[in-house]
């Protein structure tokens, strides 16, 4: 019976929640923070002229390096890297130059191997500290082509080199010099290779994260006066615009003792800047209501954190717990944009709790006054009738949300995840016609991500016979000179035939098991692989933790045993939806190729979908818990689980909405960057947080609730013991008519005493 859950059997009557001494403690510190009006804005007033002073040193203090502790090819790059000061790349990978020979002439024509010795060797020289090997220094037929026309040298450079695509950009300058001497007549001379697919054509490398936070505050901006209608719409901006330079402040010294991922400055610009507005809009939009309400000033700040503070508290709780999944694995770039990311919701929350409520408290009321000022008791209308048509047709919209998310989230049981092809890094320029006369020549882009080989006190001529009796090598290198075997060490290097092929990693592990000596393999698909082992073969752990952390807290903010169930079910749902919506649109290039320019990548880069998970599961429970946390209110005041669903989504549409398009357009300022990886994290992203307060919030969580009426409150007196909560056993069930369902103003309440401490500065 929906109506009547086990454990909830005594009718009580409806009553207001008395404050739990957290929340005493929360209108304590609250009173506290009006009191020092002055002292908390001269405390943000120093720490933002610190924070912007400093985030250039925090920016440069990122890492661009990838390493996967304990970790096979991990071990080679460092052992090849330390011995011979290049190759072994964790990052990009060796540049390749590709000549193609006019018609007639091949490799083998009288004077051309001298003149492409030339080229190649220039080449080679522009990269200093560089290792290469081509047909020419080698005499191996792998570097050429059937027809003889196309061949192509490799060029490992330093690791140290690689910030800023230097040695791609030396090395294309030197082909371009080599094809105006015409060192060989009539033919073309072009750079290629992971790194240089990346690079960027001109000198610039695409909007920065200053040009892509300013486009993505500009969004903001638009959306928050549609939605305040007055000057208010600067307050949100305001809070993540001190914020934002805060978390680089707090960066800045952690990154000077760990490496942190360059790609967390983007995280904390965009994703903060979306986390900062959504609290502030929260909290804002509640300090209206109650002002609409006939409170004062300070006493309806004082009752909007008391609600809307505390859910701001929890979805910052909600946030962290999410990035928990990177902070747990194994692998130290996923752990630095864990902690990184951590700063967001940290440093928005604590601003959210103290500069925000001086703001409204004392020039909060003028601001609202500047335009036209929507008032919060009138603009919930719209939503009061879609809450009507989602209690009437509750079966049918429930339905209806199922199934859109089963239509997405079908494609993840095809899901890949390795090193993405080198097609789809690139979608014009020389690097990539070099690319395309590789495979148009039938030598192919796996050339491009050669495995790495490392042999120590071992044999390196045996070991590589036997590489290349494996099936699906195209060749093996192992020169005897200097600049490849030092120390009792020897570089190997061994072409695949095809790109990031997890089975061909395996095969040539299994052969060299039993070389003398130490073989360790690495490079581009065989760290692909060992990031697949070390994640995702544990991931279904880090779930489960996960998933225990955010019940249990859940369950303590719902005061229920249900709701959290719930809610961390359809935050799976929802990510397996845009999981399979990066297969179909990136994988599959059903869409990738139309909107912007670049084929399938046929597989998604290793640590996007860990991340993509860490941080939409956080920011989709803002939504959960700001929507949920309403109709918990709601429910309270007359026990009509129908009426708190209409008055629940009237309350936290517009919040949702507004602050959904807000993060939607962040997203896209990310898209902006000419990485096709980032490029894949914020549609992604983007994607996440539309489906997510559409589909999930506006249409499967109200009709949901509204199917499992009393059910959704129940914790039973055992539970609230453990839990350390109030028991709720709510009376049956209040049955409204649908007609009369409608948006109330809020229940009456005792106004808070403003005592002369409020207006001591």
């Amino acid at each position: 019976d929906r109506h009547n859950p086990p454990g909830c059997d005594a009718p009580q009557p409806p009553r207001q929640n008395p404050l739990s001494h957290w929340e005493a403690s929360l209108t304590s510190f609250i009173r506290w923070v009006l009191t020092h009006k002055r002292t908390v804005v001269v405390a943000w007033i120093l720490v933002a002229i610190a924070a912007f002073a400093s985030v250039q040193q925090s920016v440069n203090a990122l890492s661009v390096e990838f390493q996967l502790p304990g970790r096979e090819s991990t071990d080679a790059a460092n052992l090849i890297e330390q011995r011979f000061g290049n190759g072994g790349n964790e990052g990009g990978g060796p540049l390749v130059s590709v000549v193609q020979l006019p018609e007639g002439t091949t490799v083998e024509s009288p004077g051309i191997r001298d003149a492409l010795s030339t080229a190649f060797a220039s080449i080679s020289r522009a990269v200093p500290g560089s290792r290469s090997a081509d047909f020419t220094t080698t005499g191996d037929r792998l570097f050429v082509s059937k027809d003889g026309r196309t061949t192509f040298g490799m060029i490992w450079y330093p690791a140290s080199t690689a910030v800023a695509f230097e040695p791609a950009r030396e090395a294309i300058a030197a082909a371009e010099k080599a094809a105006a001497t015409q060192s060989v007549a009539g033919a073309t001379i072009r750079i290629t290779g992971i790194d240089a697919l990346t690079t960027p054509s001109d000198e610039s490398s695409g909007p920065g994260v200053l040009v892509e936070t300013l486009v993505g505050g500009i969004g903001a901006l638009i959306v928050l006066l549609f939605v305040f209608g007055s000057a208010m719409a600067f307050v949100p901006l305001l809070i993540a615009a001190v914020a934002i330079p805060t978390s680089f402040l707090l960066l800045w010294p952690l990154a000077e003792v760990t490496e942190i991922s360059i790609v967390v400055q983007f995280l904390i610009a965009l994703i903060g800047l979306g986390v900062a507005i959504d609290y502030s809009l929260l909290i804002v939009m509640r300090w209206r209501e109650e002002m609409a309400a006939g409170r004062d000033k300070h006493a309806a700040v004082a009752e909007a954190m008391e609600h809307a503070g505390r859910a701001v508290i929890f979805s910052g709780i909600a946030v962290a717990i999410g990035l928990i999944a990177m902070v747990v694995l194994p692998v130290p770039i996923l752990r630095s944009i864990g902690f990184g990311g951590l700063l967001i919701p940290l440093v928005s929350v604590v601003a959210a709790l103290t500069l925000l409520p001086v703001i409204l408290a004392t020039i909060g009321p003028r601001l609202d006054r500047v335009g036209s000022g929507r008032r919060t008791s009138n603009f919930g209308q719209g939503w009061v009738g879609w809450g009507r048509l989602i209690v009437r047709r509750r079966w049918i919209m429930g339905a209806v949300a199922v199934a859109i998310l089963a239509a997405l989230f079908i494609p993840v049981f095809g899901i890949s995840t390795g090193a993405p092809q080198a097609h789809s890094l690139s979608s014009a320029g020389k690097a990539r016609e070099a690319l395309d006369q590789l495979t148009g020549s039938g030598i192919g882009a796996a050339v491009l991500s050669p495995y790495d080989i490392a042999v120590v006190d071992g044999d390196p001529d045996a070991t590589a016979r036997t590489i290349a009796a494996v099936d699906g090598m195209r060749g093996v290198i192992a020169p005897d000179t200097g600049e490849w075997r030092r120390d009792q060490t020897a570089v190997i290097n061994a072409f695949p035939l095809r790109e990031d092929d997890a089975s061909n990693v395996r095969a040539v592990r299994s052969a060299v098991e039993g070389q003398p000596g130490s073989v360790l393999v690495g490079g581009a698909a065989p760290r692909a692989a060992d990031f697949n082992n070390a994640v995702y073969g544990n991931f279904i752990w880090v779930l489960l933790l996960i998933v225990l952390i955010s019940y249990v807290m859940l369950a303590r903010v719902f005061r229920s045993l249900l709701l959290p169930l719930k809610a961390i079910l359809f935050n799976v749902v929802s990510i397996g939806a845009v999981w399979g919506f990066m297969v179909i649109f990136w994988q599959n290039g059903r869409g990738s190729d139309a909107i912007f320019g670049i084929e399938p990548t046929g597989t998604l880069n290793y640590w996007l979908p860990v991340i993509v998970f860490a941080f939409l599961y956080g920011l989709s429970m803002d939504y959960e818990i700001f929507i949920l946390s309403r109709m918990r209110e709601e429910y309270d005041r007359d026990g009509s689980t129908d009426r708190a669903v209409v008055a629940g989504l009237a309350r936290t549409g517009r919040l949702v909405t507004a602050g959904s398009v807000i993060l939607f357009l962040a997203f896209l300022a990310l898209a902006a960057s000419p990485g096709t990886d980032v490029k894949v994290l914020a549609t992604a992203l983007a994607v996440g947080i539309v489906l997510d307060a559409t589909v999930v919030r506006s249409l499967l969580l109200p009709a949901f609730v509204s199917v499992l009426g009393r059910w959704n409150w129940w914790m039973p007196s055992w539970a609230a013991r453990i839990l350390r909560v109030e028991p709720s056993l709510p009376p049956p069930e209040s049955r409204t008519d649908v007609a009369d369902l409608g948006l109330e103003p809020p229940a009456p309440r005792p106004a808070r005493p403003t005592t002369p401490a409020f207006d001591a500065d």
